[in-house]
């Protein structure tokens, strides 16, 4: 799964990295450390003419949900179930993005039962895009809520020590093409879903301290 990731990156390498015209004024931009479920994320799509940014809450709200809590049982999409899910078909299809980030986290389990976090990065610790899928919700009250999830895969040999999941990487040669809406044959889009090179991966440990949501300082992402 993928429950915890960073970006630590300016406004100006988002921009750069994503080719965005402008980051709307109403995000208040800073890097972070300890990106958590039900938190407020960056997310890009292409409205057909450019790539825009905007936020998200992490933890998908179908637009036929009841109550807002279903989000925080839906941070993550296994891609081999995505059309099988009632809550992930349409957004599969139709609603796809990209979730940037220069690191996760996972926790990997001891024989001793204790749980080690790792931050996983590219090689070159350079920005990389998860795919994600987002929705919009309106509240009985009328408010209205956008939301996301993390699509997961299986891990490669990097992953595999760490933990049984990993979240799907698009390479940025294939960004246009997740994010290309016209695009809704499932087996154009499920092409992308595979793990993604372990090679062209890191993996490090890291403080416990990232298993407290408060904390959120650059010291959460050096080696231990």
């Amino acid at each position: 799964m993928c429950g915890r990731f960073t970006l630590g990156v300016t406004m100006e390498e988002l921009m750069l990295r994503y080719m965005l015209d402008d980051i709307p004024e109403y995000i208040d931009y800073r890097p972070r450390y300890n990106i958590a479920p039900t938190q407020q994320v960056i997310a890009v799509i292409h409205d057909g003419t450019k790539r825009r940014a905007g936020t998200l809450r992490w933890g998908l709200i179908p637009h036929w949900a009841k109550d807002i809590r279903i989000g925080s049982k839906l941070i993550n999409a296994r891609s081999e179930t995505l059309l099988e899910k009632p809550a992930f078909r349409e957004s599969f299809l139709r609603k796809r993005c990209l979730i940037p980030a220069d690191g996760f986290y996972e926790w990997q389990k001891q024989e001793n039962g204790k749980k080690v976090p790792f931050r996983i990065t590219m090689e070159d610790k350079g920005i990389f895009s998860f795919a994600g899928l987002y929705d919009v919700w309106i509240s009985p009250e009328g408010q209205k809520v956008s939301s996301c999830t993390i699509v997961t895969t299986k891990p490669n040999s990097l992953m595999s020590p760490i933990h049984d999941r990993m979240p799907v990487v698009i390479p940025s040669r294939q960004e246009d093409q997740w994010l290309n809406r016209s695009i809704q044959r499932p087996e154009e889009i499920s092409s992308l879903l595979s793990p993604y090179p372990a090679n062209q991966m890191l993996a490090y440990p890291v403080s416990a301290a990232v298993g407290k949501v408060a904390n959120d300082s650059i010291e959460l992402i050096s080696p231990v």
